[in-house]
């Protein structure tokens, strides 16, 4: 469902930030780590640690406004 945004915002700003999918259906132990509770959630990691998690669809410009201080 948001994939085309994340699409959109890593073809904009994919020089200073990586998207990475993963379907939490096929790795529940990933979900279970992070305390996902809902789909979709997006967590924003730097240096290998979650400084950010966004849950629940977003329109582009709140995932951007969300983003604003990290990138």
């Amino acid at each position: 469902m948001i994939a085309p945004i994340l699409e959109q915002i890593e073809a904009e700003h994919g020089d200073r930030l990586t998207v990475a999918k993963i379907n939490g259906d096929d790795h529940p132990d990933i979900v279970a780590r992070y305390g996902v509770m809902g789909f979709p959630t997006l967590n924003l990691y730097r240096d290998g640690e979650v400084v950010q998690q966004i849950i629940g669809a977003k329109p582009k410009r709140a995932l951007l406004a969300a983003l604003n201080g990290h990138l």
